[in-house]
């Protein structure tokens, strides 16, 4: 007998042999069980491809959300357009603006930043001329993006009063790049489905009026109303007889009046004038 034949005939090569198989078995289990599980994940996430594809191609066989495509194109469109000609025409932007207000610290430094200020008029301008017209409104909705998500923030950050008015222009932003999610999949490297495109493009356009969406809309407005009124403690407004308007209603009168000299007679800082506000507060409720 030679020497494989005793090792393979000897108790530890039997045991290691059971142990060997055991590992196997249970690596097999457990691949078996990461297949089911990735399949089943793959399937959910067909599924939800699936009911979405179904739901956006449904928008776009009604004629009710092309027209509110068209509006909210339109929209955007004068709005980027206003704020072009005043900057290429060298005037400063929302000049009633007080140079102390946040916001307005804000425009008078971009006002003094030389042909950048030029630049970025010529910009939105473009974008507005690539959204009114319908073969480029796609590439518009896309230079739109960044530059109203900019704003949008940089409102909420300040607590600039039109933080209403930016945040319902990026949701219509939204809404025109959604409404174009079939040329933004061949960015993102979607799977594409011709066949539901044709059949979108071939069908005549429903008359259905879709009740829920523009509910959702109305009520979308309206949150974004509320939640503004009640996000800040404190704003600085758009003028000192705005921000001293608010502060009768404020938990702390007299913080609230140091918060606006702060702001409008001193030119100090927001972040400093919220520090102190928050300090008469703190001060107040200790007492």
């Amino acid at each position: 007998m030679n020497y494989i034949q005793l090792l393979c005939n000897s108790k530890h090569f039997y045991i290691d042999s059971l142990f060997t198989i055991e590992v196997i078995r249970k690596y097999n289990r457990r691949g078996k069980r990461k297949i089911i599980r990735d399949h089943q994940s793959k399937l959910h996430f067909m599924s939800l491809s699936n009911r979405f594809n179904q739901i956006y191609y449904e928008a776009k066989g009604n004629k009710w959300y092309h027209y509110f495509a068209v509006f909210c194109r339109i929209v955007l469109a004068l709005a980027f357009i206003i704020s072009a000609i005043v900057k290429i025409r060298g005037e400063r932007f929302a000049a009633g603006l007080p140079v102390n207000n946040p916001m307005g610290h804000y425009f008078e430094a971009l006002y003094h930043t030389g042909y950048y200020y030029t630049f970025i008029g010529i910009a939105q301008l473009l974008t507005a001329i690539l959204l009114l017209i319908p073969r480029t409104a796609f590439f518009g909705a896309l230079m739109y993006f960044p530059i109203i998500l900019n704003i949008c923030i940089l409102t909420y950050a300040v607590r600039f009063e039109g933080t209403r008015a930016t945040t319902f222009m990026l949701l219509a932003n939204l809404y025109l790049l959604f409404w174009d999610f079939e040329r933004i999949k061949y960015i993102l490297s979607f799977k594409q489905v011709k066949e539901h495109a044709l059949s979108a493009r071939e069908k005549r356009l429903s008359n259905k009026f879709p009740f829920l969406f523009f509910g959702s809309v109305i009520a979308t407005i309206a949150a974004i109303i509320v939640i503004n009124l009640y996000l800040y403690d404190i704003r600085p407004g758009n003028s000192p007889e705005e921000c001293a308007n608010g502060c009768p209603d404020n938990s702390d009168p007299k913080a609230c009046d140091k918060f606006c000299d702060c702001i409008y007679v001193q030119g100090k800082p927001l972040e400093e004038c919220l520090a102190e506000y928050e300090k008469a507060k703190a001060k107040k409720a200790n007492q």
